[in-house]
């Protein structure tokens, strides 16, 4: 698939309206992320094996946020259990229109759903995938969301959470920052796209530390949370029932 450059905040907005994820945001995705989101191909390569090890037969596999619907076809790739489906929503049906023409081939047993995920029921699931969607969940809803996710998870099945953190260690903080900006200038952003797109973001993706997350998980029911991966401030847990 040609990739449609993000020049979204290549020019001055005034005003800057608070980051969506409209029409506008799904046509450049993919180019937004892949520059933006340091180690991004290699999550979706470990989301491929972690569904491999882990999905059950007879069981359904979520993708919660699922944007254009990358996860879920790491997840297809990877399963190899009868009887399995993987449920793709996401709230943005920008999102899942593009989604929907990017996954045509019939026989990927991926169904996408526009829907809220903070209300979304799970059920007889054995992987469920947040893949850097908590962090744009308000705070305050995301234990019941975590919660809801660990009582429709099977015994055995894992939740994997992808996230941009922030730490509570100014110095810390303010190199990771540093190198992410880094990042991104080497992926030919201006110092105006990174500065609008950094303001339109606030209040919108509300990163939290290390600590914060796991302490969260193990009071939603989580057992263990293995860190299995960290590039600057991504980070990502498999957490098991």
């Amino acid at each position: 698939m040609t990739l449609t450059a993000d020049h979204l905040y290549a020019t001055p907005h005034n005003p800057l309206s608070r980051f969506v994820f409209d029409e506008r945001v799904a046509a450049v995705f993919s180019d937004m992320i892949r520059r933006s989101v340091p180690g991004y191909a290699d999550i979706l390569h470990m989301l491929s094996l972690i569904t491999r090890r882990y999905a059950q037969p007879d069981s359904q596999l979520y993708d919660l946020g699922c944007s254009l619907g990358a996860a879920s076809l790491a997840m297809a790739q990877g399963l190899i259990q009868p009887g399995c489906r993987i449920l793709a929503i996401d709230q943005s049906s920008a999102m899942i229109a593009r989604a929907k023409a990017c996954l045509t081939d019939p026989d990927l047993p991926i169904v996408l759903q526009q829907a809220d995920i903070s209300t979304q029921q799970i059920d007889n699931a054995s992987v469920v995938v947040l893949n850097f969607t908590l962090q744009f969940i308000r705070p305050e809803q995301r234990l019941a969301l975590l919660t809801r996710i660990r009582q429709g998870l099977r015994p055995g099945g894992v939740l994997v959470l992808s996230e941009k953190i922030a730490s509570d260690d100014a110095a810390e903080q303010a190199e990771l920052e540093a190198l992410h900006h880094a990042y991104k200038r080497a992926n030919a952003y201006s110092e105006l796209e990174i500065s609008q797109k950094r303001t339109a973001l606030e209040q919108v993706l509300i990163p939290e530390t290390r600590h914060t997350h796991i302490v969260r998980l193990q009071a939603a029911g989580y057992h263990r949370c293995t860190l299995w991966y960290q590039h600057c401030q991504f980070v990502s847990w498999v957490a098991h029932t």
